[in-house]
C-alpha cells in the first residue's frame, strides 16, 4: 500500500478573513467594490422590485456621508464606477445620477443612530414582504433564524413610502441596536459592521422568512427552546461569522477573489 500524503501544516492552509486596510482610499475602493458586488447578487436572486431597493455603505473618510445605488439603475448592472456618494443632507457630491430619495431618508437615519454600522440593506424581497405583510416577528425554528433570535426588531405599522426625515427616525427607532428589522407590510431591513455582513444578514432573514412561512403552512412549527436559541445566535450571529458565510456567495458576482 502506498503511504499517504502528510497533512498540510495548519498555517499554510488558506482561509478567508476581512481585510485590513493602510488608507482611507483603499478602504473605500473595497467598500464600493462589495457594495456593487452585494447589488448585482440581490439583483441576480430576484430582491429587485423596479426603483425599490437600496444598500448603502458609510465613506470610511468623510463623516455623515454614504455610498448608495443610484435611483433607476438595475441591481443587476451596477458596478462601483456607478455608485453615488451622498452627505446627511441628501446631496449627491460624487456621481452623476439622482439619489433615490427613501434611500436617502432611511439609510442617513439608521447610519446617524448607529455609527458603528458600515453598512445598510433594504429589499421588498417576496418572503420578508410575505412575512412583513403577517407583522410577525421570526420565530425559533431553524439554526439559521436563531441568529436573529431577540436581535431583530418590528416596526408594527405602515408608514408609506418613507421620504422625510421623521419616517426615518421612525425606522432607525425601530431598528434599535439589533441586527435587523422587519417593516410591517413593507420588507426587511438589515445592517452590518461590513458590506458583507449586511448582506449576509439580509439574504440569511429572507431565508428565514421562506422557512417560517413554508413550515406553518405544512403544520404546527416546534420551536428552539430559549437557552438553545441564545447559545446558537452567540455562535453564529456574530458580524464575523456573517462575512465568512458570504464569501461563497459573493463569488458569483466578484470582480476580485
Amino acid at each position: 500500500m502506498p503511504e499517504q500524503p502528510p497533512p498540510v501544516p495548519a498555517e499554510e492552509l488558506r482561509f478567508a478573513m476581512p481585510p485590513r486596510f493602510g488608507t482611507p482610499e483603499e478602504e473605500r475602493a473595497h467598500r464600493k467594490e462589495r457594495l456593487a458586488e452585494a447589488l448585482r447578487l440581490f439583483g441576480t436572486l430576484g430582491f429587485e422590485e423596479g426603483v425599490s431597493g437600496h444598500l448603502t455603505a458609510r465613506d470610511p473618510e468623510f463623516e455623515d456621508c454614504y455610498w448608495v445605488n443610484p435611483f433607476g439603475l438595475s441591481f443587476a448592472r451596477t458596478t462601483p464606477e456607478d455608485l453615488l456618494l451622498v452627505d446627511g443632507a441628501g446631496r449627491v457630491l460624487r456621481g452623476d445620477r439622482h439619489v433615490n430619495q427613501a434611500a436617502f431618508t432611511v439609510h442617513a437615519a439608521v447610519h446617524r443612530a448607529r455609527p458603528e454600522v458600515v453598512a445598510v440593506a433594504h429589499a421588498h424581497s417576496v418572503h420578508g414582504t410575505a412575512l412583513a405583510a403577517l407583522g410577525d416577528l421570526l420565530d425559533p425554528i431553524s439554526q439559521e433564524s436563531c441568529a436573529f433570535y431577540e436581535d431583530h426588531g418590528l416596526l408594527d405599522r405602515y408608514t408609506g413610502v418613507a421620504v422625510d426625515e421623521a419616517e426615518g427616525r421612525l425606522i432607525a427607532a425601530a431598528l434599535g441596536p439589533r441586527k435587523a428589522l422587519i417593516l410591517r407590510n413593507h420588507g426587511l431591513l438589515t445592517v452590518g459592521g461590513s458590506v458583507d455582513a449586511a448582506a449576509w444578514w439580509f439574504l440569511s432573514l429572507d431565508r428565514a422568512c421562506r422557512i417560517q412561512l413554508t413550515a406553518r403552512a405544512a403544520g404546527k412549527p416546534v420551536l428552539i427552546d430559549r437557552r438553545s436559541a441564545l447559545a446558537t445566535r452567540e455562535q453564529l450571529g456574530s458580524d464575523l461569522v456573517a462575512w465568512i458565510s458570504y464569501q461563497p456567495l459573493r463569488q458569483r458576482v466578484a470582480s476580485t477573489p
